[in-house]
């Protein structure tokens, strides 16, 4: 995508998905119709709330905690070496982060008129730039 003279893009990180959803939406009520959320990980991503939501009926540790794609099709050694990344136990390395603590963006294209505008919303719901 090529933005159109005058056009802005944000790329913004959220710690929840709530949150995000929440910011989109004041975004839209604001007339900024460019919107999009996608969750983030190094792993990739399958978007499938009830096999990810640790709550219900998640088979691994690697779905909710890593957003992955570790389905149960794939093999156990690479849900293993997933499951062994230090984003999951918290262990292994400092600094290194834990998931979900930037794991949902929101890209956003506006004009330049509504650019602090966005950014300021963006900021109020939680998110960083």
């Amino acid at each position: 995508m090529q933005l159109a003279p005058g056009e802005r893009s944000i790329l913004s990180y959220f710690p929840s998905t709530s949150q995000a959803e929440k910011a989109a939406s004041a975004l839209k009520n604001a007339g900024i119709e460019e919107v999009q959320v996608d969750r983030v990980s190094r792993y990739g991503v399958e978007i499938d709330e009830n096999y990810n939501n640790p709550i219900n009926n998640a088979d691994t540790i690697t779905g909710p905690t890593l957003y992955s794609s570790s389905s149960r099709l794939e093999n156990a050694d690479t849900r293993v070496l997933l499951g062994a990344d230090p984003s999951v136990s918290g262990y292994g390395d400092t600094g290194y982060g834990v998931a979900g603590k930037k794991g949902f963006m929101v890209t956003v294209v506006t004009n330049e008129e509504k650019l602090d505008q966005a950014l300021d919303i963006i900021k109020q719901h939680g998110g960083t730039v």
